[in-house]
């Protein structure tokens, strides 16, 4: 049986992608660090199974992460995916789960990592900005990249225009890392990732655009 485990910690939009996605998955259960997180709504609404693992009635990190490795290992996943998941995980939780173990990020990692990429890609000019799923390693917003995405960064672009812009790239890219795994069509060389059989794009994208 196919097994996914969703880690939320708010609204829940890239896990709503993922359950709207149809994925080649039998049982799927999401986990939230945080009680008041939309997205347990949303997955109930949806009949998905939720727990809450709330990080705040834990004294430090390495007990929280034992008490989710405890509730994780219940369903012996195939594969776990971080949606939003607001909490730094420590090495021996991500050792744990090692090839197991996806996250997506806003940004072409290795591009600014951490918490505000979309202000770091206009504070720094770039152009093209985008996201990123790549499998989780002990830096964080580092690993083995699967699939990204990228979008122009527009000359009158906020912060809030430019992650709804990247947002919808996330909901189409996450759902397709997902299910290549659950297919065993990704595999590990060295540091990178190989699909079998994908489709290359081969459009590329200017931003601005070749004057003709």
């Amino acid at each position: 049986m196919n097994s996914l485990v969703i880690l939320i910690s708010g609204r829940g939009s890239n896990m709503e992608a993922l359950l709207e996605a149809a994925l080649p998955i039998e049982n799927i259960i999401v986990i939230s660090s945080n009680p008041n997180a939309g997205g347990l709504e949303i997955a109930k609404t949806r009949r998905i199974k939720t727990l809450i693992v709330d990080h705040r009635t834990y004294p430090d990190r390495a007990s929280f992460d034992a008490a989710l490795a405890e509730r994780i290992d219940r369903y012996q996943p195939d594969l776990i995916a971080l949606a939003g998941f607001m909490r730094v995980l420590s090495d021996s939780f991500v050792n744990r789960y090692q090839g197991r173990l996806m996250n997506i990020h806003p940004s072409l990692l290795p591009a600014f990592p951490g918490l505000n990429p979309h202000k770091s890609a206009l504070q720094e000019g770039v152009r093209i900005h985008g996201c990123t799923v790549h499998f989780v390693t002990s830096q964080v917003d580092h690993g083995p990249i699967v699939i990204q995405a990228a979008v122009p960064v527009l000359p009158d672009d906020t912060e809030e225009t430019l992650a709804a812009r990247v947002l919808q790239q996330e909901h189409r890219i996450y759902p397709q890392a997902v299910r290549w795994f659950m297919e065993g069509r990704l595999k590990f060389s060295f540091n990178r990732v190989e699909v079998s059989k994908p489709t290359i794009c081969k459009t590329i994208l200017f931003s601005p655009g070749l004057q003709k």
